[in-house]
């Protein structure tokens, strides 16, 4: 009895979903929120990078939204396969959402949020890091069309150190650039004390 009680509470403990139709909810919902066609790996990477969803129940999820039409694959512009709500997704999205727990929704459309924001930073801001004598510089590029809006290196004694400080800009690049800007305007030079004592 004890060993059951056991199993039950790691199941509950679980925090992946075991069952497809949840998860075609979930899929649908995703879709249905972020309003845009989505590639077919970037849904995928948004998908498992949660932690609730396993490959092989993601699997036979799309398989399953693909053969019953709640989804299709099209080309976009750029040649890639994405995936396109039909409206047999979209009304599966809007009248079964809350078959699906919604901790498990606000976290998938979360995830794609920020996938789809850094994915949007990375083609604005590009990262390089240096090797020079015992340590890194973090070369950081912000960019636009024409030019490079900034281009600034700073220093960190390790690898580990660089990466933890390209990681905090990539959090909110303009935040960073933006900080940059306005402490450079408000800097002042220091006053000299003249007193004589």
């Amino acid at each position: 009895m004890q060993d059951e009680n056991i199993k039950k509470m790691a199941e509950m403990a679980d925090t992946e979903i075991r069952d497809v139709p949840t998860l075609n909810i979930l899929l649908c919902y995703l879709l249905y929120k972020i309003d845009r066609p989505v590639e077919t790996e970037q849904l995928y990477e948004i998908a498992i990078e949660t932690g609730i969803v396993n490959y092989f129940y993601y699997q036979d999820s799309i398989d399953y939204l693909l053969k019953n039409q709640l989804i299709s694959l099209k080309k976009d512009d750029d040649g890639a396969d994405c995936y396109i709500i039909e409206p047999k997704g979209l009304a599966c999205a809007k009248q079964l959402k809350t078959y699906a727990p919604k901790s498990y929704r606000d976290k998938l459309v979360l995830a794609a949020l920020r996938y789809f924001a850094r994915r949007k930073y990375e083609k604005e801001l590009k990262i390089e890091y240096i090797p020079v004598g015992k340590g890194y510089f973090v070369q950081i590029r912000v960019l636009d069309t024409n030019c490079d809006l900034m281009d600034l290196k700073l220093y960190a004694p390790d690898l580990t150190q660089a990466k933890l400080l390209g990681e905090k800009v990539l959090l909110n690049p303009s935040g960073f650039y933006s900080k940059v800007i306005e402490l450079a305007l408000s800097n002042e030079e220091t006053p000299y004390d003249l007193t004589d004592n």
